[in-house]
Formats: C-alpha cells, sequence, structure tokens
C-alpha cells in the first residue's frame, strides 16, 4: 500500500543514480560526480541551487549506494552537540568499522561561524565526508576553509522536459499516483511544469493537490483539466528571493541592461524585482545611479528623470509606483551613454590619494580676511565674467598637475 500521508515528492524520489532526472551538466555519465558516486569515493561537496533541483534527492541516492555510515542533520534545527554526537557515533568502530560517515547538512548557509568552526577539523581529517546543501551562494556564507575542502557543486532549475519526465513518471509509479485512475492531456502537464518554474517539488505538490481534490466522474477517472492545474498549482514560482543571492544577480543584470541600452531587458529584470518585492526606493536609487554613471554628459537629463522618479516613488508607494520605475528605467536605457564623468572623478581620487599633487595656485584660494592678500591670497585674479565669453586663460590646477586631463569627452558628448 502506498503511504499517501508523505508527500508524492517524497515517495517518488530517485533512489539511484540511474533514476535520477536532470543536472547532466555535472551527473551526465562522463562527469566527476557520477564517477565518484558510482565508485563510492566521494569527497566533501557542497550542493547550491534553488529549491526543488534535487540536492535533497542527489543526497537520497548517495545514502542508497554508499558503504559509509549515512547521517542527515538540519542547520535549522541542530546545534554542536549534534555534530559531536555525529563524530562519536562515526568514530565507534563496533557500530561502524569503515571509522568515518557522510553527513548530509541541509541548508548549511543556517549554521553559524560557531558550528562551522566545529565541523572544520573533522573534515579536515576524514572522519566526516561533508554533503552541505544549500540554496545561498556557498562562497558568501559558508566558512572559507569548508569550501576550501570541499567541490562546490552548482545545480541548475530544472527544465520543463526534465520536469514533464518527472511528473509522467510520477503518474504511472505505484509509489506515485499510480493507483488513482488519472486522466490527464499532455498540454495540462506542460501547464505544471511551466508554472513550477524549475522547481519540481512544487510541480508535483500542485500535481498530487489536483488529483487529491479533484472527484471521480462517471467513468471512475479523476480528469485533471488546465484550470484545475493551474489552480493547485497558484503562481508561477518566482525564482527571485529579495534577501538571496538571486538579488544581487537580478539587480547587477537590470543595471547592465540600462547601461547596454536595452528597455526590454531593463523592464524584464524590474518585473523580476517588483514582483519578487524588492524595495521600490531600492530599485529607484540604483536607476538614478545608472543615470549619472552610465548616461553621465550624453543627456544630463536623464539624471534630473532618475532623480524626479525616486522622489516620486517615496511618495505614492507600489503599486502605482512599478510605472514611474518603468519609465525611469527605460527613459536611461534608451539615452545615449557616456561614462566621462565616472572615469574623471575616479581618476582624480586616485591621484588626490596616491600622489604629491602640489598646491592650490595663490591666485584662486580664498581671502576672506584683508591681510591675507598681503601674502598673495586672491592677487591676479581673474574673473571670468570680465572678459569675452565670459570665459579667460588662467592656472587652475595646482603646478604639479598642470596638463593633466581628467574629463575626456567621447562621441555622444555634445
Amino acid at each position: 500500500m502506498v503511504d499517501l500521508t508523505k508527500p508524492l515528492a517524497y515517495r517518488v524520489r530517485p533512489k539511484t543514480l540511474d533514476e535520477f532526472v536532470g543536472q547532466e551538466h555535472v551527473l551526465g555519465k562522463d562527469k566527476i560526480l557520477y564517477r565518484t558516486i558510482k565508485a563510492d569515493r566521494l569527497s566533501s561537496i557542497i550542493l547550491w541551487g534553488p529549491p526543488g533541483c534535487g540536492k535533497t534527492s542527489l543526497a537520497k541516492v548517495i545514502s542508497e549506494t554508499t558503504k559509509y555510515k549515512f547521517m542527515r542533520i538540519n542547520a535549522v534545527t541542530s546545534g554542536v552537540s549534534d555534530i559531536k554526537n555525529a563524530v562519536e557515533e562515526a568514530k565507534n568502530f563496533m557500530l561502524n568499522p569503515t571509522g568515518k560517515c557522510i553527513l548530509f547538512i541541509d541548508e548549511i548557509h543556517r549554521f553559524n561561524k560557531l558550528q562551522q568552526d566545529a565541523l572544520l577539523p573533522f573534515v579536515e581529517d576524514g572522519t566526516v565526508i561533508l554533503i552541505g546543501a544549500t540554496t545561498e551562494n556557498p562562497y558568501f556564507e559558508v566558512n572559507k576553509a569548508l569550501i576550501s575542502r570541499s567541490m562546490v557543486v552548482r545545480l541548475e532549475p530544472l527544465s520543463k522536459e526534465n520536469i514533464l519526465q518527472v511528473l509522467k513518471h510520477a503518474l504511472k509509479s505505484e509509489e506515485g499516483l499510480g493507483t488513482f485512475n488519472v486522466k490527464i492531456e499532455d498540454s495540462t502537464l506542460d501547464t505544471i511544469a511551466e508554472l513550477s518554474g524549475g522547481d519540481v517539488r512544487t510541480a508535483l505538490n500542485g500535481l498530487e493537490v489536483a488529483v487529491l481534490t479533484t472527484k471521480m466522474d462517471s467513468d471512475g477517472c479523476i480528469t485533471i483539466t488546465d484550470e484545475i492545474a493551474a489552480e493547485s498549482i497558484q503562481k508561477k514560482k518566482s525564482m527571485f528571493d529579495k534577501s538571496g543571492d538571486s538579488h544581487y544577480d537580478n539587480i547587477s543584470a537590470f543595471i547592465k541592461s540600462m547601461r547596454g541600452s536595452d528597455p526590454d531587458a531593463a523592464v524584464f529584470y524590474l518585473a523580476r524585482a517588483i514582483d519578487g518585492g524588492e524595495d521600490p526606493v531600492f530599485l529607484a536609487r540604483r536607476i538614478t545611479i545608472c543615470a549619472s554613471e552610465d548616461v553621465g554628459m550624453a543627456n544630463p537629463n536623464a539624471l534630473v528623470v532618475a532623480n524626479s522618479a525616486m522622489q516620486a516613488v517615496m511618495s505614492i508607494g507600489m503599486p502605482e509606483s512599478r510605472i514611474i520605475l518603468a519609465e525611469a528605467a527605460i527613459y536611461v536605457a534608451e539615452s545615449k551613454k557616456s561614462n566621462a564623468s565616472y572615469l574623471a572623478i575616479d581618476k582624480a581620487l586616485e591621484d588626490v590619494r596616491t600622489k604629491n599633487t602640489g598646491e592650490i595656485p595663490m591666485h584662486i584660494r580664498n581671502a576672506p580676511a584683508e591681510g591675507m592678500k598681503e601674502f598673495g591670497y586672491h592677487e591676479g585674479y581673474l574673473y571670468p565674467h570680465d572678459f569675452p565669453g565670459h570665459v579667460v586663460e588662467q592656472q587652475y590646477l595646482p603646478d604639479k598637475m598642470l596638463g593633466t586631463k581628467y574629463y575626456v569627452k567621447d562621441e555622444n558628448i555634445e
């Protein structure tokens, strides 16, 4: 009998590498990870990828195939004592003749520094073969010493074809929904796969909800329509997490799209950020920075538009601010680009910080007190407005910096 109290995603998890679907870039038969798992010669690894991409399933496959003792803890509920208990159990030769264990730590990014430090010596001496799973960038969240002793494996969201394969297997498998008389069109399965956003767990949960909440028809079939499928899975899963690694990836893509003069891409990444709950004022600030850094003197009005948009966003709020943000982002993306101001100030800052730049010329110094003029302050200054065109040739840079060029006009500056 199938235990329906356990989720469908749990019941149809792969038991062997050959049953594992997706991630061919690291689990193809010619890949090192596939070969080390097959040969049971695994070293410590960090599995990094979005929810529902197969991190826990891969750990389950390893647990079914390895000769080593396999233990699992969750970083949310476990502490240093749990690590020590696992190590003591691994070192008990009466219970574990190999003297080592594979320790799977789910959500390892939630371990604090003390907990990660407690794990390090046992990974280093080989007592623990670590399998860490994380949705966050391990290079930011995991101890550098642990990273250096582990292989970081980047898992990708599953393709729609991968998810369709898993869904069809779940419908046929007796451990899945094979005991139900389910009638569902391929196009409806395609809808579920599309709405899952690369998360196979979301797809399986949606399919299970659809089946378990739909009554049999007169023919004894459970017919799943597009409407039932869409209702069961609710909404396409967002691939954006404003608190995670995807926050930085998305904002980087947003800025680069504006810089690259692609308004469609800019609006797309803006939409991802808004849908993921990003702070609209933060987005407005990034548009303003781009207007100055990347548009600059090619269209100085871009900064005016961007700054006005930021003020409007702070006054109005969401959801109407989405329109203001889109208008500003499109304006910046469509504008001619020049980074001349950006290059100028950075070069000047480098000189100020690293060189002996000399003294300010006396004739352009301030002389608020009458007696200062006796020392040459302000002496010989030529007031530009007293000359034709309101311009006059005189020295402004210190003697040591004469001839230095910071601002260089490019072809986009009029």
